[in-house]
């Protein structure tokens, strides 16, 4: 086991960064009167197309007001002819953002930041008129020093400028500032961007070594002299010091020169640590003050947690030192019909879908993550898969982020790894996702992953890399020795080779799957090949349907259960998102994605087959949740497999098909138990037992008869679980289901609001599709729609959308500081009316 002791222990006790988002709304935090940090996210002006926009005179009166986070290009029309336009949106070329602001005269002497989470993409900033910066990865988080710009006593203006390139993203990257934006003024003595790097080399059940370096910045004109100390605290909820020290350093004595920086370093034990852990997510505050000319001056608040981790290639993932198998999924960026904006609350509900599936890690690909999306893992208790990249040097789109590699690769690795390695959630650095290097190219792919784990291990020596490796041969030709943990995607049939040629390299499986399916559509009869299952661009949801490359999730747990050293699986993907509409994508860079020059034939004739096709699929059909996060079938056989110990059973399909009266309708059972007895219409169909290695129970000649369906589950011989589906009658009402009727009147807090199509005994009608109209009135507004199929083009601003097998979502966010009671009323045409009040509250 590689473990604390070696020179790479992948062992850390992390930190969030001061400041970071806790709870439904966005931090607005004042640490101390020399330090303060606060959201720049509200009343910015936005207008698409370029022009000389950057002079502070700029006549910006008849541009759009809008607040950040924002994603213009989530706004507009879905375009058929979908050339470059990956998920059918438009998102590239220029548009600028303006942002007015005014500081008081008393920040003369202080420092002042603009801090970008991410900017979409190629970012140039200037401050009142002036060149301050640029950044063109969009998923870069950045700081902008101002302080050479700014004018205090008087109104300032930053100016943003962003031009995406089109054909840049495989998946939709979405348009604009869609992270948070930070105002941060500092003294001229102070804690660096990101300079607080907290890890703790020593755990016992007695006490843990909490080591601490901090970057301590003299922007002054004279050398000083300054005193750091870190108290540590427990921490709440909220990653807030409460009660008194638990523990603290000495004070550290430093001689900085005129515009210098030193890097302290200081040590502190925690007596009787409490872990942070997948079930226990404790965390400490570290609170880091600098003292100069006899006074503090600069306060920084660092949540942290305290855990042990180790990768094992005889025995996978070990977090405080026990086995834990990775329950992955990977996901993008995007929150659906929202768009690529951040929402904290937005994140929160997709983690804790995730996490009732029996979900406990999330991968982030193919890119830096939104640091929310840490905060809410660290907070929630999910390990993270914290990924650079999603090429090298090598293009996979002629726009993509091999035209920026040469002269940013480094810098955003580097800065990456610096924001991130602070989060107790975060267990792998992963270098990149199925880089086009891993064939036999011209370019050394090697030596850029030897390049970039080295980089990893400068930044950060307690966590391993990794790589998303889609050729296998890549791992006996020199590749398994540039990372840490070998990543393999899609080839379960070579853990065991891997694993037994390999004995000293852990392994985990990196992307796996790749199932394909529709939420509740049902192609009959049955086939077998998995490339089969297909009818009017959806895909059957008896979840048997992959691409060439991948497999049934079947396949995956056979694989592992067969190779238990694998540390665990990372599933393509957790929710269904804008672009790549696998099997229906007729792109031809899907031939990146066979090695074989067979496979890679055949691919192409049939992209050259499906001729001038117009695909209308819009996303995909990976999720294990759709594109609103409503729960496909599979979503319950992976928590028959994730969540052993909670009793369940799923039925599929529904029991609605007037058009197959007798006919074989073949039925399928999800359950945690090990035997299912099936009955329909009170008659017993027989029991079948899970035998080792089968994951699924099925009944393949049932004829359809309307009534009841019912499962009935069993373990060790004892009822465990059971399910009933009946065939509904005809769609007869409308019934809301809001996710949260309470509200913040924060302008960010949102309810998820579930309309479902009914019959008259209010049973879901599984095969609806009726017109929903929605109407709000009150403090709050409706800021997308959708019902999840993957075919649909309706806009997500519409207020009304059509219910799809069944079901369609709003999503209702408050305005700012304006409470009150939120009226939704819904309508249908054909199946009547239904009305919920929801209430916004002031933040506490």
């Amino acid at each position: 086991m590689r473990n604390a002791c070696a020179p790479l222990g992948w062992m850390a006790g992390l930190i969030l960064i001061a400041g970071g988002c806790a709870g439904t709304h966005r931090a607005e935090i004042v640490v101390s009167p020399e330090r303060e940090r606060t959201s720049l996210d509200d009343g910015w002006k936005f207008i698409k197309g370029d022009g000389d926009y950057a002079p502070p005179a700029t006549n910006d009166s008849t541009w759009r007001t809008l607040d950040v986070p924002h994603d213009w290009a989530i706004e507009g029309p879905f375009v058929q002819a979908d050339e470059g336009a990956t998920g059918k949106r438009d998102y590239w070329g220029p548009v600028w953002y303006r942002k007015h602001f005014s500081l008081p005269a008393s920040d003369a002497a202080r420092r002042i930041y603009i801090d970008f989470d991410g900017a979409m993409s190629y970012a140039q900033v200037w401050v009142n008129g002036q060149k301050a910066a640029e950044r063109p990865y969009g998923y870069a988080s950045f700081q902008v020093d101002a302080t050479p710009f700014i004018k205090v006593g008087q109104q300032n203006v930053v100016s943003v400028r962003l031009d995406s390139p089109k054909d840049s993203s495989r998946w939709y990257p979405g348009a604009g500032i869609e992270r948070n934006v930070w105002l941060t003024k500092t003294n001229s003595i102070h804690v660096g961007h990101w300079g607080v790097y907290i890890t703790t080399p020593r755990i016992s059940e007695t006490s843990a070594e909490v080591s601490l370096q901090t970057t301590v910045e003299n922007q002054s004109a004279t050398p000083v002299q300054a005193g750091v100390r870190t108290r540590l605290y427990e921490a709440n909820a909220d990653g807030k010091p409460i009660g008194q020290p638990v523990a603290m350093t000495k004070m550290e004595l430093v001689n900085l020169e005129a515009g210098g920086h030193q890097i302290v370093k200081s040590v502190a034990d925690v007596i009787k640590p409490k872990l942070w852990g997948l079930r226990s997510p404790n965390r400490y505050v570290a609170v880091t003050t600098i003292d100069a000319n006899d006074s503090e001056v600069d306060r920084v608040e660092t949540p942290f947690g305290i855990r042990t981790i180790a990768f094992d290639p005889a025995n996978g993932f070990i977090l405080n030192g026990k086995r834990v198998q990775i329950q992955g999924v990977c996901d993008h960026h995007d929150l659906g019909p929202l768009g690529a904006v951040v929402n904290i609350r937005g994140i929160e509900r997709q983690i804790q879908l995730l996490q009732e599936m029996g979900c406990n890690a999330i991968r982030t690909s193919h890119n830096p993550p939104a640091p929310e999306l840490l905060d809410l893992c660290d907070r929630m208790g999910m390990v993270v898969m914290d990924e650079g990249f999603d090429c090298w040097q090598i293009a996979k789109r002629p726009g993509d982020y091999h035209l920026l590699w040469d002269q940013w690769h480094e810098t955003d690795w580097r800065q990456q790894i610096e924001r991130d390695r602070n989060h107790p959630c975060v267990v792998l650095w992963s270098i990149g996702n199925e880089l086009p290097e891993f064939k036999k190219s011209k370019i050394d792919g090697q030596k850029i992953a030897e390049e970039l784990t080295h980089i990893a291990h400068e930044e950060d020596p307690t966590r391993p890399t990794t790589f998303a490796c889609n050729d296998p041969t890549a791992g006996y030709d020199g590749y398994q020795k540039t990372v840490d943990v070998f990543g393999l995607n899609y080839r379960p049939t070579e853990y065991r080779k891997f694993v037994e040629t390999h004995p000293e390299i852990p392994f985990i499986g990196s992307e796996t799957s790749s199932t394909v399916s529709t939420r509740g559509v049902y192609v009959f009869p049955i086939v077998e090949d998995q490339s089969k299952g297909q009818a009017d661009f959806q895909v059957s949801s008896y979840d048997l349907y992959a691409p060439r490359w991948a497999s049934t999730p079947d396949a995956e747990f056979k694989a592992l259960d067969e190779n238990p050293s694998v540390a665990g699986e990372f599933v393509w993907t957790g929710f269904d998102y804008l672009g790549e509409p696998t099997p229906f994508n007729k792109d031809a860079t899907n031939l990146l994605n066979f090695t074989d020059p067979a496979e890679r034939a055949k691919m192409a004739d049939e992209l050259k087959n499906l001729g001038k096709i117009e695909v209308p699929s819009r996303s995909s059909y990976f999720g294990i949740l759709d594109l609103c996060g409503f729960k496909k079938d599979r979503f319950y056989l992976y928590q028959s497999r994730w969540r052993p110990q909670l009793p369940m059973v799923h039925i599929l399909p529904h029991w609605n098909w007037p058009d197959r009266l007798n006919q074989v309708t073949p039925v399928m059972v999800y359950t945690s138990g090990d035997e299912v007895e099936l009955f329909l219409n009170g008659k017993s169909l027989g029991k079948k037992t899970k035998n080792r290695l089968e994951y699924r129970l099925r009944w393949n000649d049932i004829k359809y008869a309307p009534g009841e369906l019912k499962a009935v589950a069993y373990k060790a011989g004892q009822k465990w679980a059971e399910e009933t589906i009946k065939t509904t009658g005809p769609a007869a009402a409308v019934k809301i289901s809001p996710d949260r009727r309470m509200l913040t009147s924060d302008g960010q807090d949102l309810s998820f609001v579930t309309i479902s199509i009914v019959d008259k005994d209010g049973t879901p009608v599984p095969r609806a599709n009726n017109l929903i109209h929605c109407q709000l009135t009150g403090p709050g507004e409706i800021v997308a729609m959708d019902n999840g199929d993957p075919t649909g083009h309706q806009s997500f601003q519409s207020q009304q959308c059509p219910a799809f097998n069944g079901l369609c979502l709003a999503i209702i966010r408050t305005h700012k500081n304006q409470p009150g009671e939120i009226h939704l009323k819904v309508t249908s045409d054909g199946a009547g009316a239904d009305e919920t009040v929801m209430e916004a509250v002031a933040k506490k």
